[in-house]
C-alpha cells in the first residue's frame, strides 16, 4: 500500500475516532450504572474504529453530510463491541488490547449482560428517531447481528470437525465477519437515504472487504508474529480453528496433507503446530489465501465503480480497505 493511501486512511479512521468516541459515551450513559462500569473498562481499550468509519464515510460518499451517519456509526460499534466481549468469554482471553477483559474483570455473568445490553442499546439509538431511514438501518443491523452471530455458532461447531470443506468455511467468515461489514458500510448510505443501487454496491463493498480481511486475519492466525497480533505463534492451529489456510489445504489428499489431518486430529504441543505451519505453506495453502483475499479486495473496490458516489469519500473507502487488508508478505 502507499505511503499515501495509508495517510488518507490514518486520517479518516482518526476523525471516525474523534466523532464517534463522544456518541459513543453518550449512549452508554443511558445504562444502568451498574453496566456503564464493565462497558467503559472494555472501551477504554480503544480500537480502530473501522466499522464507524466505513458508516460516516459511506454517509459521505451518497452524497450526505458524515453527521447523517453517526447513529449508525455508534450502533455498528456497540454491537462489534459486544460480540468482542463474547468472543472472549468464548475463547477465554483474560486480555484484549492490553487490558483484562471483561469476564476476567468482572465476572463471566456481568460480561454476559453487559454484551447483550450493548446490542439491545445499538438498536435504541438507531431508533430514537424512527423515521424510514433509520427503521431501515434498524433491519439492517438486526440482519447482520443475526448472521454474525451464525456464523459464530459455525466457527464453534468446525472446531470438533475433523475438517469442513472451502466453501463451508468461507459462508462461517461471511457470516462472522463480512455482514457487519457490509452493514457498517451500508448503515451512512441508508440514514441518507441513498438509491437502492448505491446502498447494494457499498454493501457488496463491505462484504467484499470482509471476506478479504478475514482472510488476512487468518494468515496472521496461523504465521502472524505475536508483536503484532498479541497470541502465541499459530495460535489459530492451537485451538483446532477451520480456517482458510486449514481448510484448503485439507481438500488436498497428498502426503502432506495427510500428515496435517493427523496433526489436527490431537491436542497440538509447540513443535506440532510449527510442522503444521510448514506443512500449510508447502502445500501451498498459504499462496492460496493471500490470492483469495486479493481477490476479494479487486472485487469490493469494482463495487464502489458501479455507482456514482463523491469522489473524496470514494477514495477514503478505497483507501481504508486497502489499509485493514494489509499484510507483513
Amino acid at each position: 500500500m502507499t505511503s499515501n493511501a495509508n495517510d488518507i486512511a490514518s486520517a479518516t479512521l482518526a476523525r471516525a475516532a474523534l466523532v464517534v468516541t463522544p456518541a459513543l459515551d453518550e449512549a452508554v450513559k443511558r445504562l444502568s450504572p451498574s453496566l456503564q462500569v464493565p462497558v467503559q473498562h472494555h472501551l477504554a481499550g480503544g480500537g480502530k474504529r473501522v466499522r464507524a468509519a466505513l458508516s460516516l464515510v459511506s454517509a459521505a460518499a451518497a452524497g450526505a453530510t458524515e453527521e447523517i451517519g453517526v447513529p449508525g456509526a455508534v450502533a455498528i460499534e456497540l454491537v462489534h463491541n459486544f460480540s468482542l466481549i463474547h468472543d472472549d468469554i468464548i475463547d477465554g482471553d483474560t486480555e484484549r488490547r492490553h487490558r483484562s477483559t471483561v469476564w476476567a474483570e468482572f465476572g463471566t455473568g456481568s460480561a454476559i449482560i453487559v454484551g447483550d445490553a450493548l446490542a439491545t442499546l445499538a438498536l435504541q439509538v438507531v431508533l430514537d428517531e424512527p423515521t424510514p431511514e433509520r427503521v431501515r438501518a434498524a433491519s439492517c443491523l438486526v440482519g447482520a447481528t443475526q448472521l454474525m452471530i451464525a456464523g459464530q455458532a459455525d466457527d464453534m461447531a468446525f472446531e470438533s470437525r475433523a475438517s469442513v470443506t472451502v466453501e463451508e468455511c468461507l459462508a462461517m467468515e461471511s457470516g462472522k465477519t463480512s455482514a457487519l461489514l457490509s452493514c457498517a458500510v451500508s448503515l451512512g448510505a441508508i440514514l441518507a437515504g441513498a438509491p437502492d443501487a448505491t446502498v447494494a454496491a457499498l454493501s457488496e463493498f463491505g462484504s467484499h472487504l470482509g471476506t478479504a480481511f478475514q482472510a488476512v486475519d487468518d494468515l496472521l492466525g496461523v504465521w502472524g508474529e505475536p508483536a503484532r497480533t498479541g497470541k502465541p505463534v499459530g495460535s489459530d492451529l492451537s485451538q483446532h480453528k477451520k480456517t482458510l489456510p486449514v481448510s484448503l489445504a485439507l481438500a488436498r489428499t497428498d502426503e502432506r496433507t495427510a500428515e496435517l489431518r493427523r496433526l489436527l486430529e490431537n491436542d497440538l504441543a509447540p513443535a506440532d503446530v510449527e510442522r503444521a505451519r510448514v506443512l500449510l505453506e508447502e502445500c501451498g495453502a498459504r499462496k492460496e489465501t493471500v490470492a483469495l483475499a486479493d481477490a476479494h479486495l479487486a472485487m469490493a473496490l469494482a463495487a464502489l465503480d458501479r455507482v456514482p458516489l463523491v469522489p473524496g469519500p470514494k477514495s477514503e473507502l478505497v483507501a481504508i480497505a486497502k489499509f485493514v487488508t494489509e499484510r507483513d508478505n
